[in-house]
């Protein structure tokens, strides 16, 4: 059994790479998109919208409808792909610590 002192210092070596972890997914961007592409969303990994990007011929009031729907599924897309991009490199940055069997990280 290791000492409490190395526990300790692996825990804070887990903790200081969780933080860069979680720095380096807002670097990341992921693109949902909805309509064919008419609408687009960029988001960062960690889930920050970056920007919208909708196609003019959807600007038309009688369109509104329609556009409100294409908006909300391309931002659930990005969502989508930013959950899947997070998980992934979480689980490679997970994979190089050395924690005990069973422990599951919060994310």
């Amino acid at each position: 059994m290791k000492s409490l002192e190395d526990i300790m210092a692996m825990a804070q070596n887990v903790q200081a790479e969780l933080t860069k972890a979680q720095a380096s997914l807002d670097a990341i961007e992921v693109e949902g998109a909805s309509g064919g592409g008419l609408v687009k969303v960029r988001a960062s990994a960690k889930g920050r919208i970056i920007g919208v990007d909708i196609d003019e011929s959807l600007l038309a009031p009688s369109e509104k409808g329609m556009l409100e729907d294409l908006v909300a599924a391309a931002f659930n897309d990005a969502r989508a792909k930013a959950d899947t991009v997070s998980q992934a490199e979480m689980s490679k940055m997970s994979s190089g610590l050395p924690l005990p069997p069973g422990f599951k990280l919060p994310f």
